[in-house]
């Protein structure tokens, strides 16, 4: 007995997420168009921080690039726990997106931020302690401007590490430009590799694309999708045919889409392109391709190409999230369209089938609300989204239904089963811009990190604001929205046992 009371004072007690919601003011973002937002356990005590970046200054203390004057930035870790900050690093201009990650599989190595600025910056952070490891030198780029977010590879040069690639285009679009970076020292593998393509449209890409047989392509294009195989991109920028291991596989498939010349350009889909995600296959080790096209959503089949099934849409703007809403195990998706002035309709589409399974029209002035899921220990997904104030009734009161000012907005939550109920979980006065789910495995709990600017006065930069709360907190705090009336009703009672239970795990929707 004195053994076990010596055992228990000795061995610390994992942290507890005490602080179930917080939220910090950072200030004024003086100008900037993006809102890159990230979480990962930057310090170790199992809980993921947040990572974000916003532009300091517009105007007298920007920082001359290359010959151009471009606004001064900061990258900044916020502690998950109560939102103190562990460490900034300024950067020389805006960051477009920060991932982190860990580019050594199956080690212990600390976790690494990759951070892709709007122009020429490209780096590797520390995500403990905030240093750069690297910083790709931008005379490599020549003439170009890097398009999108740098995107992870197998391990090319064989050092252990895995490595990136980065796409920059010129001023003309047609020069489209590949170059191979080391993981390990941020510098080229290789020289750049030049692509021409002709489209009209958003930038689509790039993507890592993995087979089930192992084959790597990368999926990029404009209002349209191409493919290149890893494998050629690499034989020219080291101008020899020897290929690492990881390259020596092909797609039967996906090879016999080439152009009737042998281009090294696969064609994947061409009709009005406006976003392209990877989503988990059901029963496969291979992800799905889902597109969002002018005139609806596509999902295509990634081990042959062809379509799954179509959905005819208008207004379809903005990314839609997964999750699990059905009950076979396939991966459903909530929408937002633009239905009017001040409206949009929120839809959930069955990922088996394409049928819409779920609707509801919602009050929204906000443009482009960020949504979410978070999926539960009984395989299902709690969806989250913005909108204005509707009908509430709180769970343990009878208190009259009322509407909010249509100034604020609130956080909603769609539960699987509960589809004639929303639950209001926040709100919030100013413009949502981004927004981001943890898990904290510890506890079965997930927290919604969300990064707010404004409302801002005549004069005056809008501040910054990112707030953290804690699901399973709010679940048993929030308010019911009552869509529609079912029979029988639910009891409230036996809606807070059920949201009690609830438990969240960490399951990805991509391979």
């Amino acid at each position: 007995m004195i053994l076990v009371l010596v055992c228990a004072f000795l061995i610390p007690c994992p942290p507890r997420d005490l602080h179930s919601t917080w939220s910090r003011h950072l200030g004024p973002q003086r100008g900037g168009d993006l809102s890159p937002l990230e979480l990962a356990d930057v310090n170790g005590d199992g809980l993921r921080d947040v990572l974000l970046s916003f532009v300091t200054s517009r105007n007298g203390s920007a920082v001359v690039l290359l010959g151009v004057s471009r606004p001064a930035a900061i990258l900044v870790c916020l502690s998950g726990m109560n939102g103190s900050t562990l460490w900034l690093s300024p950067l020389p201009e805006e960051a477009r997106d920060i991932t982190c990650l860990d580019l050594i599989p199956g080690s212990v190595a600390e976790t690494i931020c990759l951070v892709t600025g709007t122009h020429k910056m490209f780096s590797a952070f520390n995500a403990t302690s905030g240093k750069a490891i690297w910083t790709l030198n931008p005379n490599y780029l020549s003439n170009g401007t890097l398009a999108a977010p740098g995107v992870v590879l197998p391990d090319l040069d064989e050092d252990g590490v895995r490595d990136l690639v980065v796409l920059a285009i010129g001023e003309l679009q047609p020069d489209l430009c590949f170059l191979l970076v080391s993981g390990r020292t941020g510098s080229p593998v290789g020289r750049p590799v030049k692509y021409n393509i002709v489209g009209v449209g958003n930038l689509i890409g790039p993507q890592v694309y993995v087979t089930t047989n192992g084959a790597v392509y990368i999926l990029f294009g404009f209002g349209n999708i191409q493919a290149v195989a890893l494998r050629d991109i690499f034989v020219q920028a080291q101008n020899r045919d020897s290929l690492p291991p990881s390259l020596q596989i092909e797609e039967p498939e996906w090879e016999k889409r080439r152009s009737i010349n042998l281009s090294e350009l696969i064609d994947i889909y061409s009709d009005g392109v406006e976003l392209l995600q990877m989503v988990k296959a059901p029963d496969s080790n291979c992800s799905n391709l889902l597109i969002t096209a002018r005139q609806g959503l596509v999902l295509l089949r990634g081990q042959n190409l062809t379509p799954s099934w179509t959905l005819s849409l208008q207004g379809l703007h903005s990314q839609p999230t997964p999750g699990y809403f059905t009950d076979d195990q396939t991966l459903d998706f909530l929408l937002q369209i633009q239905d009017g002035v001040g409206m949009k309709k929120m839809m959930v589409v069955d990922g088996d089938s394409g049928s819409v399974t779920w609707t509801y029209n919602a009050p929204c002035h906000m443009k482009e609300t960020p949504t979410t899921s978070a999926v539960t220990s009984d395989q299902k997904s709690v969806f989250l989204f913005w909108a204005e104030g509707m009908s509430t009734v709180s769970p343990s009161s009878d208190a009259i239904p009322g509407t909010g000012p249509p100034s604020l907005h609130h956080l909603y939550l769609l539960h699987p089963a509960f589809p004639s109920l929303l639950l209001d979980l926040a709100n919030a006065t100013g413009t949502v811009t981004a927004s981001e789910v943890g898990i904290n495995d510890l506890w079965k709990d997930a927290f919604y990190v969300t990064r707010t600017t404004g409302p801002s006065s005549e004069g005056h930069p809008a501040p910054l604001v990112v707030s953290k709360l804690s699901l399973r907190w709010a679940l048993m705090e929030g308010q019911v929205v009552q869509l529609e009336d079912t029979t029988p009703k639910i009891g409230r009672g036996e809606l807070r046992r059920f949201l009690s239970r609830i438990k969240f795990v960490d399951l990805p929707y991509q391979i």
